[in-house]
């Protein structure tokens, strides 16, 4: 199939699209955020309202299981809405959830926000998809994916800014109202991912492969949930597992912070050096699956140099592929977007609804190093799981690189489900 790009010249393509890219990750990093500060905020609202750590930890997992199951009506929503529209609401949502915990006076209250917090924020990644796919060119699709995918990495520094500056004078209803108004500012620029230039929503394209991509999807949206599964389980737990090791809070709290960055930084530049071959996608998603599945791995050994090792590799190579695997899942799907969007968001929050009881749960069985090594288990499965799609995507009788999921290298077609044409496709 065929997707029809704008002629206009790079600069001045630059100029309008990528404004409405970080507006779309902006809004991914405030919807997601309502889930961390509830859990950054632990402490003053559990003891406030009342609540033990295992009840706060059941809304939380609400929070995540709203996304996952509400991802299927989010994505009939944003294939009909404007997408500014829909990050314009996905952004508001997240603002009246926080602002509404921050007066929350008992554990339903919050559950039940926390409920509809998921909900929008089960909006992003499909409107993302469609904004990409619009508006990008298919040699920066990676890079603007991981663009978004990194709000995933942010979403967890803004509550930790909130805790060390605003809590210990203000409390957290203070700082929980500081952050739904902070929620409010992509609303305001979500504008920008409007087209200027009469761009259609969602690009014009004609099927031409005659195979279903319905299974690799599938495939993709299970790797997705078990290496999130294995990731996020040591994520919600690194304190703890730091303690294992013989590290202090300060110390893991600080590896936490560095290692959020190192994750953002690995997103962005995963992003442009894929963006040169496209279509080993999903051989960099595998190796980065692996790699992260090494690390969960070194964190069980329980040894102070290994945990170090460990998480520096669980978070940035470990979670380094989402933005690649929303790509790859645009590649095959350009004329539904907000289906991609939906096969990435539904697998990651699926493995982050289970994460934190299972982890718990194999803790209390196995121990700390024995669930840790289940999460590396997790995340080499993903990684199989995801070559396995890939696989199910080379054509009969020519097993080529070229061929491999996205099939938007030169040698691609006639196989290729996407190929962009036009002055402002420049893949390799």
């Amino acid at each position: 199939m065929t997707v029809p790009s704008p002629r206009r010249s790079p600069a001045k393509y630059r100029a309008r699209v990528w404004p409405g890219v970080l507006t779309a990750a902006l809004t991914a990093t405030v919807t997601v955020m309502p889930g961390f500060a509830v859990g950054a905020l632990a402490p003053g609202i559990g003891s406030e309202l009342r609540m033990s750590r295992t009840g706060l930890g059941l809304s939380m997992t609400a929070f995540y299981a709203a996304t996952a199951l509400g991802s299927p009506l989010a994505k009939r929503t944003a294939a009909r809405l404007p997408t500014h529209t829909t990050l314009a609401t996905a952004s508001l949502i997240a603002a009246a959830v926080m602002l509404g915990v921050s007066r929350a006076g008992d554990a339903a209250t919050l559950t039940t926000l926390l409920v509809v917090g998921g909900l929008g924020n089960a909006l992003v990644q499909p409107a993302a998809g469609r904004l990409i796919v619009a508006g990008v060119p298919g040699h920066r699709r990676s890079l603007a994916a991981g663009t978004v995918g990194a709000a995933l990495a942010a979403a967890t520094l803004v509550p930790g800014l909130l805790v060390a500056f605003v809590v210990p004078g203000h409390g957290w209803r203070t700082a929980m109202t500081v952050a739904g108004l902070v929620a409010m500012i992509p609303a305001a620029l979500t504008p920008l991912t409007v087209p200027r230039t009469g761009t259609p929503a969602t690009p014009t394209v004609r099927p031409t492969a005659s195979r279903s991509v319905g299974p690799v999807l599938a495939l993709w949206a299970l790797a997705a949930a078990l290496s999130a599964a294995g990731n996020n389980a040591v994520a919600t737990y690194f304190v703890q597992l730091g303690a294992e090791a013989g590290l202090s809070g300060t110390l893991t709290g600080n590896l936490l912070s560095l290692s959020a960055l190192c994750a953002i930084a690995v997103r962005l530049a995963a992003g442009a050096l894929t963006d040169r071959a496209p279509h080993h996608n999903p051989a960099v998603i595998t190796a980065m699956m692996a790699t992260g599945g090494i690390g969960l791995a070194l964190i069980s050994t329980g040894s102070p140099t290994a945990f170090l090792a460990g998480a520096v590799l669980a978070f940035s190579a470990g979670w380094g592929w989402t933005g690649l695997l929303l790509a790859a899942a645009l590649r095959l799907v350009p004329d539904k977007a907000e289906h991609a969007g939906h096969t990435v968001q539904v697998g990651i929050y699926t493995g982050a609804t289970v994460a934190p009881f299972a982890f718990a749960a194999l803790t209390g069985a196995v121990g700390f190093a024995g669930a840790s090594l289940a999460a590396a288990t997790a995340a080499f499965a993903g990684a199989a799981a995801t070559t396995a799609g890939a696989f199910l995507l080379r054509p009969p009788g020519r097993p080529t690189p070229a061929s491999a999921p996205g099939g938007t290298g030169p040698s691609a077609a006639p196989h290729s489900p996407v190929r962009a044409t036009g002055p402002t496709s420049g893949e390799d």
